[in-house]
């Protein structure tokens, strides 16, 4: 045995004793757990007609052969296979100088010819089982070394790109789109540029590899003809390179290619120029980038043009020396699979030979990482392998000579451990079987008697490397944080990472990882600068775990993704979220309970900006507190436009805040509406004071003219929520004997009034460079859009007194003064509304508008859907039109009873007696719960409610508003309340008959 624990076999470095063939050279021989079974096998090997009986002589001669190739075929399917396809060639290879024989096999993968793709593809495949029968065989039986192996798989890769290359050059060319300086060799001079990465790069492939490359082209050194351009043609080759090198045909594949560490590549062509390649990495390349292009290598195209490019990016890959962002992230990149304190111990079952603990990636990081910090000033620590590395960091003084060899031990036998493991089914994994069976089949190809001693020597290797990986990281912070592993550098996801995000709540933490990711290719204009990057890095545990602590972490992430790529800048964003934690969870709450809030926040960052002020978490403001604070931003303002910006952004963030306080819990849904109306009506008292200032500078005031502002609906029932419009009215007076206004552009009392109700119709609803502030609307007026947009008060009252409709007087009972010249003319409106809605009525007669009013409504908007909680039978609609027909019914006998809000009017209609206790209370518990159930889908969604589609903070937050247990339960119950709701409806008012 040597020190690694195995048989003895060649030396490390790939040099060999001997140069015999390789039935000659068999010194590991894996022990055969059936025999039986293995003899069919190879009963079927010596009857072959042209190669059995020579092959049973071969094996006369060779006294370990016949043991050796049952142990094969016992143990490795996938070579067991490969034996039987062709035993002429089994007996060739076993008769062949192994290193000869992969020369060869390599020298006519490369210089492979064919008349079309399928010819190619299949050339191309042949030589590649060939070769995996050949490595295979000479590898387990000792014949060749790690180097050997690894070397001759990167070798037979370059060879198949180097063919396929040329194949799809002199394909271009046959269609005059392509100018070859050399026909045979179309690659020379070619400008297209294929660069090997990681293990292929570092010429260490494994059997079942991936290879990564970069496809690059230089336009200016294209030899392009006829009309073609690089960018097309390249691109095009490229997916057609990838085509024959990973398309699986009969007789297999020659490797999965993967394009992904290109730089960008969400955002670029599978081939990209050499200059965009070039400032991408001058300006956003990204230290794990650095990381990887340590082991680039040109490997097919033009080879001397992808020298040049390595050469040209020199300085991005070795910095002189590192800034404390680079190192934090060099530190990330040495974590990738850093064990967190806390998990169990190494097994042996189960465990990921590369990226489990103590695995080849942390021998790999261990090198890389101090390449990365230490090969700005030393060029002779700039090598790909990771062998030569070691010794390269030893001699320089970086490393003990005891922990590189350790490393350098574990390195090769847990390689030599990932090769049995893939050549067994040639599947692409560096997981050891979980049962005994598929172990003892790895410890046999590895040359071990048996399991145990396999397992003893496996674990040894894990633990020293577990060791000193943990010993090059002691005095570093902590830089997953109690959450666990949250790492987003490399390529590959660092499945430790995968781990703690699916702990968190993340049902699909790949894509999380992807999202998170992709933040920093500054593909976002709020990512594009440095520091940018930096603080969104730095808010990574903080960020994760608060939109992981919301009821759906996944759609929580997309949505702040969704933010973040409409933000214009981040730095200040990212910095101000990274000092208030509190903050931070407010948003990422919002990100998972409310995207129309969200969306909000996305295009007006600056809303945040309130909740940093204490009094956000205080009680909620009143109509004062709301007046001084807009009389305050108003005063900064230096003209008309600029207050209405100042008012927007007042007002927005006041929207957003009354929002947050629901979502947070810190204000009721049922008070909502009373908040946003106080804040509609303090806006609009101060937008019509900016509006009559702004009209006054061209047309003067009316003298002793008055105006007042009366809001209906929502606003006026101070019931509004936040996709609430404005239902207005304009009343004005003037003295008789006051004609016009008496600026220097007067105008009539008419017009002045209606270019008042003109402006302030636009200071409220046009956008700005800050947005709108409500919808308008004036149609409540006299005789609705027919009429005047501004009203006389004397009209006003003769309309209502003789031509209104029923309906309109439903709607004058939630009419509020809101905004006035004077508390006197404010009194006058009051008083001659109240008159309006006291006299007498003909109840048959009222009851059959009303009726005819809600068919009519039914008939445009019925719905049988529970969530239309407005226009479902039995919802708030029918809810408004009881309390409206019962204060128009009994107003005469108590005008008491009037009040604008709904829940206010039912309540008064109980006290007075003119509405029965227990439909009182059947109706308030409905109006309460439509009202909560309505704030919060109005303020969490833009479109329409659906269930199965909206996200689950929003059923929580719905839950949470109706005290129900479940949401399932909650929808049962609306269903059954709206059918008590329409009962009452119908033995109050009548039948609702809808015609047809």
């Amino acid at each position: 045995m040597d020190k690694t624990g195995k048989p003895e076999r060649n030396a490390l470095d790939g040099k060999t004793g001997t140069r015999g063939l390789l039935a000659d050279r068999i010194t590991i021989v894996p022990t055969t757990p059936d025999p039986d079974h293995a003899d069919l096998f190879l009963k079927d090997l010596l009857d072959h007609p042209e190669a059995g009986e020579l092959l049973k002589n071969l094996i006369g001669e060779k006294p370990n052969l016949g043991e050796f190739l049952s142990g094969i075929i016992s143990n490795s399917p996938y070579l067991r296979d490969l034996m039987l396809a062709d035993p002429p060639r089994l007996l060739a290879l076993l008769q062949e100088v192994p290193e000869e024989r992969i020369g060869r096999l390599l020298s006519e993968a490369e210089n492979a010819v064919a008349e079309d793709e399928d010819g190619i593809m299949q050339a191309l495949r042949l030589f590649k089982q060939n070769l995996a029968l050949t490595l295979g065989l000479a590898d387990v039986c000792g014949a060749i070394v790690l180097d050997q192996v690894t070397g001759a798989l990167a070798g037979f890769a370059d060879a198949a790109l180097t063919a396929a290359i040329r194949f799809c050059l002199k394909d271009l060319t046959r269609r005059n789109k392509f100018s070859p300086v050399d026909d045979e060799r179309p690659e020379v001079d070619s400008g297209v540029i294929v660069l090997a990465m990681g293990k292929h790069g570092a010429n260490e492939l494994n059997y079942s590899s991936d290879i990564d490359l970069i496809v690059l082209y230089d336009p200016d050194k294209a030899p392009m003809s006829g009309n073609a351009e690089a960018p097309v043609e390249f691109v095009r080759m490229t997916r057609r390179l990838v085509k024959i090198m990973q398309d699986r045909t009969a007789d297999g594949y020659v490797f999965r290619t993967d394009l992904r560490l290109r730089p960008d590549p969400g955002a670029t062509p599978l081939a990209m120029s050499v200059p965009a390649a070039l400032v991408y990495y001058e300006s956003l390349g990204q230290n794990w980038e650095r990381a990887a292009l340590i082991k680039a290598r040109p490997c097919a195209g033009d080879i001397p043009a992808g020298k040049e490019f390595l050469r040209e990016i020199v300085p991005f890959i070795w910095r002189k020396y590192l800034d404390f962002a680079a190192i934090s992230d060099v530190q990330s990149i040495k974590r990738q699979i850093h064990m967190h304190k806390g998990h169990g111990a190494i097994a042996v079952a189960g465990h990921n030979v590369k990226l489990g603990r103590g695995g080849i990636r942390e021998v790999e990081f261990f090198v890389q990482t101090q390449q990365l910090i230490a090969g700005g000033r030393n060029p002779e620590l700039r090598g790909r392998r990771t062998l030569e590395m070691l010794d390269a960091l030893c001699d320089a003084d970086w490393i003990r000579v005891r922990a590189r060899d350790e490393l350098r031990n574990a390195y090769v036998f847990l390689r030599d451990v990932e090769h049995r493991i893939q050549m067994m089914n040639d599947e692409q994994t560096q997981l050891l079987p979980k049962d005994n069976e598929g172990l003892n089949r790895v410890a046999a190809l590895m040359g071990f008697e048996g399991l145990p001693e396999f397992e003893k020597v496996l674990l040894d290797h894990l633990r020293k490397v577990l060791h000193h990986y943990a010993e090059l990281f002691e005095d570093e912070p902590g830089l997953s944080s109690e959450l666990g592993n949250l790492v987003f550098t490399g390529d590959d996801h660092d499945p430790d990472t995968l781990d703690t995000l699916a702990r968190l709540g993340f049902q699909q933490p790949s894509e999380a990882a992807n999202i998170v990711k992709s933040w920093h290719f500054g593909r976002y204009p709020c990512t594009r600068s440095t520091k940018a990057r930096e603080r969104l890095t730095e808010m990574h545990p903080s960020l994760i775990g608060a939109l992981a602590a919301t009821d759906n972490a996944d759609s929580a992430l997309r949505a702040f993704d969704s933010f973040l790529s409409k933000l214009p800048a981040g730095v200040q964003l990212f910095s101000l979220l990274r000092s208030n934690p509190q903050l931070l969870s407010l948003l990422a709450t919002t990100m998972g309970a409310a995207p129309r809030m969200a969306e909000t926040v996305s295009k007006r960052v600056h809303v945040l900006d309130a909740v940093l002020d204490p009094a956000f978490f205080g009680a909620m403001p009143s109509v004062q507190e709301f007046r001084v604070g807009l009389d305050r931003t108003l005063a900064q303002s230096r003209f008309y436009e600029e207050a209405l910006d100042r008012a927007r952004i007042f007002t927005q963030e006041q929207q957003f805040l009354i929002g947050l306080r629901l979502i947070s819990d810190t204000l009721s849904a049922d008070r909502v509406g009373f908040a946003l109306a106080r804040l509609a009506e303090v806006v609009v008292d101060r937008i019509l004071r900016q509006v009559i200032s702004h009209v006054g500078e061209n047309h003067g005031s009316v003298p002793g003219g008055e105006v007042a502002v009366l809001a209906m609906g929502k606003l006026g029932g101070r019931e509004m929520t936040a996709a609430s419009d404005l239902d207005l009215i304009l009343l004005y007076d003037a003295p008789e004997d006051v004609k016009e206004s008496d600026g220097r552009r007067p105008l009539a009392i008419s017009q002045y009034y209606t270019r008042l109700t003109q402006r302030l119709v636009t200071a409220l609803s046009a956008p700005t460079a800050e947005g709108s502030l409500y919808e308008v609307d004036f149609r409540l007026r006299p005789s609705g859009n027919a009429g005047p947009l501004a009203t006389n008060l004397g009209g006003f009252i003769a309309y209502q007194e003789k031509e209104a409709w029923t309906w309109e007087h439903m709607a004058l009972t939630r009419a509020r003064v809101i905004a006035s010249s004077s508390p006197e003319f404010r009194a006058r409106i009051i008083g001659n509304i109240c008159e309006t809605l006291t006299k007498p009525r003909d109840l048959a007669q009222l009851a059959n508008d009303v009726r005819a009013m809600r068919a009519r409504i039914e008939k445009e908007k019925g719905t049988k859907d529970v969530w239309d909680l407005k226009q479902v039978a039995g919802g708030l609609v029918d809810i408004e039109f009881i309390a409206q027909f019962l204060q128009l019914a009994n107003a005469e006998k108590s005008k008491e009873i009037l009040a604008q809000g709904t829940e206010e009017a039912l309540e008064k209609l109980r006290d007075a007696g003119f509405l029965a206790l227990g439909d009182a209370e059947l109706l308030l518990e409905a109006l309460r719960l439509y009202h909560r159930l309505t704030q919060i889908l109005r303020l969490v969604l833009s479109g329409k409610f659906v269930p199965s589609e909206a996200p689950g903070g929003v059923l929580d937050l719905l839950v949470q508003a109706s005290s129900s247990p479940t949401f399932v339960r909650l929808e049962a119950e609306l269903a059954e309340l709206q059918s008590k709701v329409r009962s009452v409806f119908v033995r109050l008012i009548g039948k609702v008959e809808i015609e047809e």
